[in-house]
């Protein structure tokens, strides 16, 4: 698959991915409004306030790398995909297929 097919595909799991967390925030919402619910004391599992917190943190890491996507699928577009952000040098084929989002090469990334 090329890059920007990858990335495309990416994008749409992301975006997949944000749509659910979307749902469970919702979901946490109307069961924190519940004013029977007391989960702070149920014995049986995790708190709302927990599982709240644990949605809102892989809501913002999947936001975080969609916009890391979309970067890149500008840069394919201006033609600077898959060129080093730092030193100019081509990004190798490698690291763009386990990294496609990769701005930098490996020598510049690992300083």
């Amino acid at each position: 698959m090329d890059p920007e097919a990858r990335l495309h595909e990416r994008k749409r799991e992301l975006t997949v991915q944000l749509d659910r967390l979307d749902a469970d925030d919702d979901s946490l919402r109307h069961d924190r409004a519940d004013a029977t619910a007391d989960d702070e004391h149920d014995p049986e599992g995790s708190t709302l306030s927990g599982e709240w917190q644990r949605v809102e943190a892989l809501r913002r890491a999947a936001r975080a790398e969609l916009a890391e996507v979309e970067a890149s699928l500008a840069r394919v577009a201006a033609g600077t995909y898959g060129v080093c952000a730092s030193c100019g040098r081509d990004i190798p084929v490698e690291r763009l297929e386990v990294r496609p989002h990769a701005t930098m090469c490996v020598a510049c990334a690992s300083r």
